[in-house]
């Protein structure tokens, strides 16, 4: 390891050379408090910015070892270090000029979820913090000077103020500790009391608008009808009430922009924690729950979708489903499927973003079209074996739909984005109307998502290349996958981890002998161990900010590429 002097003679001696000359100073240098390394070194200063990371050691950051022993909190403190230091670096970012990007200092900019990413990694030995320096050039030539400022000046006032525990506003990390703490306990309560979402009173669920998760400043509390009310004694809240939604089946109904579809979001959302101030702080849902939809056009491979749907007309195996271009109805019956062999115990829907052919078959279209004619069974008639049967509840927003009232044990209203529990008026008012012709099942058997095998093209390339667009798509050597319909990702880094892990998959995880499910678990299990870098290889050099998505999207990912081999 080299010393900051050194660092500084390295830099005086390539001032004004061409900017490739900056690759000199990849390295580790040893400036007392911390460790700076240099990563990676941007080709021009127009490229993607270069990769550093500081390393200070625990016995000098001093944080307690109580904030990080234990998964959670670790994370949570991992993500509140990354905000800060990113307060700072906003601060410092482009005082240094120059041409093209010159100057920008950056780190994951985290949203309203807090969630594990290689950009903060705590232990009992050091806090490490990887972010990017876009370094100075005038032209293209390097601009010693202004990396000096840079990397001498305001980095280590960056480092010093964020990340070492007697700089940093101790009350707000405790605040953020004890808001996961309380947040873990209502998770853990959730399963000791039968429940699987919690919406606590006072919660703010509406957001500011489509592009801001943001809490939106004037909207109306949330309170729980008196019913469904459940109050949690939380280590540092204390007694806290609010809405328990039980096991089962339950409706929200109500009219159009009453509040349905912000319930359910802040419900599909409550998988993850979220900062204080955020309002849906203890908005808690079962951690494996997964939003469905009707995906037209997305890719289906080796899905048995036969117990929604069987005898298509055209022959069609529907045990060992496959096509490129799948409809509304062939999609929801699989996304439902892989979301069940993921584990997932709970499921959310919206009847706007469903196939309705999936969702429903009505009386009169039964006379018509009788049951040997149609190779749909609708979501109504396994709604209750699906819980029955395999455990899994479903929260289901219906506007429209009556006829579910028949087969749902909790039906919640939504008036003026308040809550009213009128499960009782709902069935008695069914029970003028004729029940829903079905007979109850057990859930038809059915078997995994197959074992997937390597992609022998990936195999082949020298380097795999990953690109993402947003939230929405992400490609692995130009086999781009659409996750439009995984509405549970928050992140683009994220979806960036996606296609890492699907490139692990697809080169080493699947062997054909396991069972995708199966090298899915292995594969987390590492992560678990090991964390995001484990994706970068034996070297363990981070080439790109990564945060972790879940079990449940991994697979769905996985699901959607259409390179898939068994």
């Amino acid at each position: 390891m080299k010393s900051a002097n050194e660092l500084d003679r390295q830099l005086k001696a390539i001032d004004h050379r061409g900017y490739p000359a900056y690759k000199d100073l990849k390295g580790a240098y040893d400036f007392g408090d911390y460790v700076l390394s240099v990563d990676h070194v941007q080709g021009d200063p127009f490229a993607a910015p270069s990769r550093v990371s500081v390393q200070v050691p625990m016995v000098k950051a001093g944080f307690p070892a109580e904030y990080y022993e234990e998964k959670e909190k670790r994370i949570t403190l991992q993500d509140w270090l990354t905000r800060q230091f990113g307060a700072c670096l906003r601060e410092g970012s482009f005082q240094a000029k120059g041409s093209g990007k010159s100057g920008l200092l950056a780190v994951s900019h985290c949203g309203q979820e807090v969630l594990e990413r290689t950009a903060c990694r705590v232990d009992d030995r050091a806090v490490i913090m990887r972010f990017e320096v876009g370094f100075p050039a005038n032209g293209r030539s390097v601009n010693a000077g202004e990396l000096a400022k840079i990397l001498f000046r305001i980095l280590p006032d960056c480092v010093r103020k964020s990340l070492f525990y007697a700089r940093v506003d101790k009350k707000a990390l405790r605040e953020a500790i004890e808001l996961c703490e309380d947040q873990q306990a209502v998770r853990a309560l959730l399963e000791q009391n039968g429940l699987c979402a919690f919406l606590a009173d006072g919660s703010i669920l509406p957001r500011q608008s489509g592009v801001s998760d943001k809490p939106f400043k004037d909207a109306v509390p949330f309170r729980s009808p008196d019913s469904l009310r459940v109050t949690f004694n939380l280590p540092h809240r204390g007694a806290v009430s609010g809405m328990g939604i039980r096991k089962g089946i339950t409706l929200l109904v109500g009219g159009g922009y009453h509040g349905k579809s912000t319930v359910l979001q802040a419900i599909q959302d409550g998988v993850y924690n979220h900062i204080p101030g955020d309002g849906r702080e203890l908005v808690i849902t079962d951690e494996s729950a997964v939003k469905l939809r009707a995906e037209d056009g997305r890719s289906i491979s080796n899905v048995d979708i036969s117990p929604f749907i069987r005898h298509l007309p055209n022959g069609k195996d529907t045990e060992h489903f496959y096509t490129e271009d799948a409809s509304g109805s062939t999609s929801q019956a699989a996304c439902l499927m892989e979301a069940v062999e993921s584990g997932s115990r709970l499921l959310l829907m919206d009847e706007d973003t469903s196939a309705t052919n999936f969702m429903i078959r009505d009386r009169l279209m039964q006379q018509v079209v009788s049951d040997g004619e149609e190779p749909i069974t609708p979501f109504i008639e396994r709604v209750n074996s699906l819980y029955d049967d395999l455990g899994v509840s479903t929260i289901l927003v219906a506007g429209s739909c009556g006829s579910y009232f028949h087969v749902a044990d909790t039906i919640i209203q939504m008036k003026e984005y308040v809550p009213m529990d009128i499960t009782e008026k709902a069935k008695k008012a069914a029970q003028e109307f004729a029940v829903f012709e079905t007979v109850r099942s057990v859930f038809p058997s059915c078997h995994g998502l197959g074992r997937a095998k390597q992609d022998r093209r990936l195999l082949g390339e020298e380097r795999i290349k990953i690109k993402t667009f947003g939230k929405d798509e992400v490609s692995v050597s130009k086999n781009t996958v659409v996750l439009r319909g995984l509405e549970q990702l928050k992140d683009e880094e994220q979806t960036r981890a996606l296609g890492y892990i699907l490139k692990e998959l697809l080169t080493s995880g699947f062997d054909g002998q396991n069972t995708m499910t199966e090298a899915v678990d292995a594969l987390e299990k590492l992560l678990d161990e090991r964390g995001l870098e484990m994706l970068f290889g034996a070297r363990g050099e981070v080439a790109a900010s990564l945060a972790r998505p879940r079990k449940q999207e991994v697979i769905a990912c996985v699901a959607r590429y259409r390179g898939l081999k068994f």
